[in-house]
């Protein structure tokens, strides 16, 4: 039991001869990524999306995937801190997504369960009489005035 260098582990009983083993590192670590490179590297594998794919294609593709919802969860924070809200729901992500011009772009036919609508009318529906009716009012109260200037 001598000093072990930093890092590494007592093999286990049975285990490989040649002394001590070094502690694993995982792909994710790495490549400095939140997201699980070796899953995503065994997704696709299981998918069968091709026949070989290189040893960086995992890495880029959890690179991506880690940035588009670090994206969405940043505007959805945004949207969530403009309700005066400390929890993003789902309508704080539909609102982002939708909001964003890409970002909607990409997820145009997703549907989001509880998300609703961005709050929208359209200008063909709004009715032409409220805006005539308040240009008729102000003609209309100079006349009931100047009978009273005249009394």
């Amino acid at each position: 039991m001598e000093s072990q260098a930093a890092g590494t582990t007592k093999p286990a009983r049975g285990g490989r001869r040649g002394g001590y083993r070094k502690k694993s590192v995982s792909k994710s670590i790495k490549s400095g990524l939140q997201f699980p490179v070796g899953r995503i590297s065994r997704y696709l594998k299981k998918g069968r999306y091709a026949i070989r794919y290189g040893a960086g294609a995992p890495v880029y593709l959890a690179a991506v995937l880690e940035y588009l919802a670090a994206e969405v969860l940043e505007l959805a924070g945004n949207a969530s801190r403009d309700n005066k809200k400390n929890r993003i729901n789902p309508r704080h992500l539909c609102l982002a997504i939708r909001n964003d011009e890409e970002l909607g772009k990409l997820l145009h036919g997703v549907t989001i369960a509880s998300g609703g609508v961005l709050p929208n009318i359209n200008p063909v529906l709004l009715s032409k009489r409220s805006a005539g009716s308040s240009s008729q009012c102000e003609k209309a109260s100079p006349a009931k005035k100047s009978p009273k200037k005249a009394a």
